[in-house]
């Protein structure tokens, strides 16, 4: 959600996708759509602002297309066209009724609007309104007042828009035949906001002020001020303005009425419990397909976690799952075809596009032929397509990567019962960088769930532990569990678990390889991931180490499907600080986003590596 640029490019450049240039894709579009603009009325009164692309060909019937988005369905007016319409040009070429709808509260939507409308399970009265109920009567009203529809609707939508597609399920409007949920927030806390507790800075810092264009009921076309930091050195920057409180404090003076949400309920409290969708999809009769990237930065969470619910929830009903090489969106424009330093063995994102997407959407709209398999994902490492029918298969076989005395990790747990452990100097003044290049450390750099992690060769504060060279392959193939026994001489701490791919010396560099890189022993971070070991036991009331007690921190890291290959190795990484990814630990038991620079302490952390305290990554292995 968070990037609001890659949001924004990938509704507006669809285009680039497409066999014709993004002139002839537009002029294509105003040659053979009309396009409308309404103001829908919702039960309580509020009016909502649509704009219809209607097929000039009014010889048969068409299905409705629908995307509802906080990001403007501009541009508004009369004779102002869309340059690019639905999830990508197959769409255009073969007919459909698009929709684009300003949520309430957006744009030129009537209302308030809310960060995750949350969602009831009873509306008794007409003043009883979600997102479901404005999406049941936007999709009545099309159905009702748009000429030359079959009575037919699919709803897609990327991120914040994805979000709003899964709404679009809680409808349960009979008319509803198709749904697509592609990187959809599911649990602002746990997707953009916190992750384990740890809260993401570069994704959410700048994302507000430019995000929050009204406050107010009066619809406008006026766009946010974005925040200019004067600097790409985000490193810097977070550094010189302090404590978390410094945010309003230096900047945004307690005018940014979502940002201070987010600074004052730290805690998995029941404001965000309100706005976690996953406990309302029950009772789902709407064919889905859920999409989302194995390298999405922002809503990797709310993709495998909305595809899981669903299908534990409504196992009668048709649900989809596919997963590509991808970041946040990246399926829905380009080829697709790397990330960073990193090449995914061709174009992957046409494939998704038109064999995954059309087809379903096709299949349930307008009733051609369906050749899917529940579950499509791309299996990085041998870089080849594979289909399931579940997720995670069920051939695989859990297993522990123990991390062992001398930097080893290996399947075979600790032998010795003596105490042995690594320890390090966490200092929240020096903290580990997340990527390379401080002069790119003001956004979030999509690329770092891939990068090479050997620039932190001598760091001192983070600790290795690697295989030997694999003698066969070993494919991972679900989420990953960090088991972790450490002990702090502070009060709180962060613990962050990177598992990489290490590639052999012989390995040489691709087209896309950088010009300072060696894709020669590159360390290729595969999944990584963040605890606040305050929530180490409750996400909800978070508690203080004892210092210097032996402790058990355990969290999940998410799924990948990864082959790490004959003469490569598996690494796992652990630091305590990841900067400005996430926020700095004042290391000690207080509430962050209210911490004074005077609560922020070194700390000595140790992580243990012996049979009594066995430190180690639960892992799914495929047979």
């Amino acid at each position: 959600m968070k990037k609001l640029a890659i949001i924004i490019l990938s509704f507006i450049s669809l285009q680039t996708a497409c066999a014709q240039s993004p002139g002839a894709a537009a002029a294509y579009i105003k040659e053979n759509y009309t396009k409308y603009e309404y103001q829908i009325p919702m039960r309580d009164g509020k009016k909502l602002f649509t704009s219809v692309y209607v097929p000039k060909d009014q010889s048969k019937k068409y299905p409705i297309m629908m995307d509802r988005t906080p990001y403007s369905v501009a541009p508004y007016g009369d004779g102002l066209y869309k340059s690019a319409l639905g999830p990508s040009s197959h769409f255009v070429h073969d007919g459909f009724i698009f929709v684009y709808q300003d949520v309430r509260g957006r744009w030129m939507s009537e209302g308030i609007y809310e960060e995750m409308t949350p969602e009831l399970e009873n509306h008794k009265t007409n003043k009883d309104i979600d997102e479901g109920t404005d999406t049941y009567d936007t999709i009545d009203w099309l159905i009702k007042n748009i000429p030359g529809n079959n009575g037919k609707v699919g709803v897609w939508g990327i991120s914040y828009p994805g979000f709003y597609t899964t709404t679009a399920l809680l409808s349960r409007h009979p008319a509803l035949a198709a749904a697509s949920p592609q990187a959809p927030i599911a649990d602002l806390w746990r997707d953009d906001g916190w992750h384990n507790g740890a809260f993401f800075l570069v994704a959410n810092f700048g994302f507000y002020p430019g995000f929050t264009n009204r406050q107010d009921d009066k619809p406008t076309q006026r766009r946010g001020i974005q925040f200019d930091p004067k600097t790409d050195d985000g490193y810097d920057f977070f550094m010189k303005m302090g404590p978390m409180k410094n945010t309003n404090d230096k900047y945004y003076k307690d005018t940014i009425r979502l940002w201070n949400e987010m600074i004052d309920h730290p805690d998995y409290d029941q404001h965000w419990k309100d706005r976690n969708v996953l406990t309302h999809l029950h009772d789902i009769k709407t064919p889905t397909l859920v999409t989302g990237g194995w390298y999405d930065a922002e809503d990797l969470y709310g993709a495998i976690n909305t595809y899981k619910t669903l299908v534990a929830k409504n196992p009668q009903t048709p649900v989809y799952f596919a997963m590509g090489p991808w970041v946040h969106g990246g399926w829905s424009r380009g080829p697709g075809d790397h990330l960073g330093d990193v090449d995914f063995g061709g174009p992957q994102g046409p494939h998704y596009r038109e064999d995954i997407e059309f087809n379903f959407f096709s299949h349930y709209l307008k009733g051609t032929p369906l050749n899917l398999a529940p579950v499509n994902t791309f299996e990085t490492g041998k870089n080849e397509w594979k289909t399931y029918n579940t997720w995670p298969p069920k051939n695989v076989v859990d297993k522990q990567l123990y991390f062992l005395p001398g930097g080893k990790l290996s399947f075979e747990e600790p032998a010795g019962a003596k105490d042995s452990y690594d320890e390090y100097v966490s200092d929240p003044n020096n903290p580990v960088p997340f990527i390379a290049d401080r002069n790119k450390t003001m956004d979030m750099q999509r690329e770092y769930m891939t990068a090479d992690q050997r620039f932190l060769k001598d760091r001192k504060d983070v600790v290795s532990y690697q295989t030997d060279v694999l003698t066969e392959d070993v494919t991972i193939a679900g989420n990953i569990w960090a088991n972790l026994k450490v002990s702090t001489t502070g009060t709180d701490a962060d613990f962050v678990v990177k598992v990489l791919d290490v590639y052999p010396d012989t390995v040489s560099n691709n087209k896309f390889t950088a010009p300072n890189v060696k894709m020669a022993g590159y360390e290729q971070m595969v999944r990584s991931e963040p605890i606040r070991g305050k929530y180490r036991n409750s996400f909800e009331h978070p508690e203080p180490f004892a210092p210097d007690k032996v402790t058990p921190v355990n969290f999940e890291l998410q799924d990948i499907l990864h082959t790490f290959k004959k003469g490569h190795k598996i690494m796992v990484q652990v630091q305590s600080t990841w900067f400005p990814l996430i926020d700095r630990n004042p290391q000690t038991f207080v509430n962050i986003m209210k911490a004074n620079e005077s609560d922020f302490k070194k700390a000595t952390e140790r992580i243990y590596t012996s049979k009594e305290h066995p430190s180690f990554l639960k892992v799914r292995v495929l047979e």
